[in-house]
C-alpha cells in the first residue's frame, strides 16, 4: 500500500516540516500533501518542497475550485511539476463548501457537479496543448462571453510545454460526484472513508467506470483516504485530541443545511451524534460539541495505540479497497512503524 504524508494548511504562522518530509521520502513514502482553507494556499508550499526533495510525489488535497480558474490550476500544477523534474505533481481538486466559496472567494456556489466536470475537462485541455483553449460547458465556458465581456477573448495554447500526464484527483463524497470521480479522474480523495465503506462506494465507482468506457477499471483509479496515526499507550487521550477537529468540521464547516462533513458522519452511522454536534456548535457551545463526538467515530477512522494495536488494525485498511493512505502523523516513530507495516522500505512487515 502506498503511503502519503499530510501537511495540511498553516495555522497562524507558516512553516513546513522539511525534516519530516525528507524522512518520509527516505522511508519510501509515495507522496506528500498540502491543503488550503482560508489561510495558506496549497500550491506554494509544494514549490518549496520540490527543491528539497528528490522523488516523492507532491499533491494538493485539495486545491479549491473557487480559488483559481481551471487554466491557472493547470498552470500551477505544470509549473511545479516541471520544477520538480516531471511526473511528480498530483493535482487534487475539490469544491470546498458554500460558506467559503461565496464568503471568502466571492464566487457563486452554482452547480458543483457541472463545475467540477468543466474544470477537469479544461485542465486536461490546457495540459494537452493540442489546440487553442475552447470549452463550451454548463458552468464554465471559454472564451468567456458572459456579463461584462468585450467579446474579444482568444483561444490560447500554453507557452510552457506542459506534462500532459499530470494526474487529476478529486475530493468528493456525494453519490453523483463519486461516480463522476471514477469516470473522469485518475484518483479519489474520499471524505471520511473507513474500512467497510467500499460496500457502499463500489457500485458508485463501478457505474462511473462504466461511463468512462475504454476498459477503465478500479485498477486505474488510485483511492487514498486520510488517516491519523498516533503511537501511544494513552488511547483515550489521543482520541480526545481528535475530537475538536471533528466538532469543527461537522458542526461549523458549512451551513446548517449544507455540510458535507456532517453528511459523511451520518453515512457512517452516527446520525444522532452528528445532529447534536452541529446543534451545540452553532449555538456557541463548542466544548459540549467536542464532548459529543463519539470515541468510536474517531477510533475507527484512525490508527491509535501501541504498535501492536496499530499493527492489528492496519490489516483492515489493507483490505479496505484503498490503494494508499495519507497519514496525519507527527511522530518519527509513527512514520517508521507505518513504513514497516506498508512495506515501503527494506525490512517492512
Amino acid at each position: 500500500m502506498k503511503l502519503g504524508l499530510m501537511l495540511g494548511y498553516s495555522g497562524a504562522e507558516m512553516s513546513l516540516p522539511v525534516d519530516q518530509v525528507r524522512r518520509a521520502e527516505a522511508l519510501g513514502f509515495d507522496s506528500v500533501w498540502t491543503a488550503e482553507a482560508y489561510g495558506s494556499d496549497a500550491t506554494s508550499p509544494l514549490a518549496y518542497l520540490a527543491a528539497v526533495t528528490e522523488r516523492v510525489r507532491l499533491g494538493t488535497a485539495i486545491m479549491q475550485l473557487a480559488g483559481r480558474t481551471p487554466a491557472m490550476a493547470a498552470m500551477q500544477a505544470a509549473t511545479i511539476d516541471a520544477l520538480a523534474g516531471g511526473d511528480r505533481f498530483i493535482a487534487g481538486v475539490g469544491v470546498s463548501g458554500p460558506q467559503i466559496v461565496e464568503g471568502w472567494y466571492g464566487e457563486p456556489w452554482g452547480r458543483p457537479y457541472w463545475r467540477i466536470r468543466d474544470y477537469v475537462q479544461i485542465m486536461r485541455k490546457v495540459l494537452a496543448r493540442e489546440e487553442g483553449l475552447v470549452h463550451e460547458g454548463r458552468e464554465i465556458s471559454l472564451p468567456y462571453r458572459g456579463e461584462g465581456a468585450m467579446g474579444v477573448g482568444k483561444p490560447l495554447k500554453s507557452i510552457l510545454h506542459m506534462n500532459p500526464r499530470i494526474p487529476i484527483w478529486l475530493g468528493t463524497g456525494t453519490e453523483s460526484n463519486v461516480k463522476m470521480t471514477a469516470e473522469i479522474a485518475d484518483g479519489w480523495l474520499p471524505l471520511s472513508f473507513v474500512p467497510g465503506m467500499m460496500d457502499l462506494y463500489r457500485p458508485w465507482l463501478e457505474e462511473g467506470l462504466r461511463r468512462a468506457g475504454g476498459g477503465k477499471s478500479l485498477a486505474d483509479l488510485e483511492i487514498q483516504p486520510m488517516v491519523s496515526v498516533v503511537v501511544t499507550d494513552r488511547i483515550e487521550e489521543a482520541i480526545a485530541r481528535l475530537k475538536p477537529g471533528v466538532a469543527l468540521y461537522v458542526g461549523g464547516m458549512g451551513h446548517k443545511n449544507k455540510n458535507f462533513h456532517k453528511d459523511m458522519m451520518v453515512r457512517r452511522g452516527f446520525g444522532d451524534a452528528a445532529e447534536r454536534i452541529q446543534e451545540l456548535y452553532l449555538a456557541g457551545r463548542k466544548g459540549e460539541a467536542i464532548a459529543a463526538v463519539p470515541d468510536e467515530f474517531c477510533d475507527e477512522g484512525a490508527l491509535i495505540g501501541p504498535a501492536q494495536r496499530i499493527r492489528e488494525r492496519y490489516r483492515s485498511w489493507e483490505g479496505s479497497g484503498a490503494t494508499g493512505l495519507t497519514l496525519v502523523c507527527h511522530q518519527p516513530e509513527a512514520l517508521e512503524l507505518m513504513a514497516d507495516l506498508a512495506g515501503t522500505r527494506e525490512g517492512g512487515a
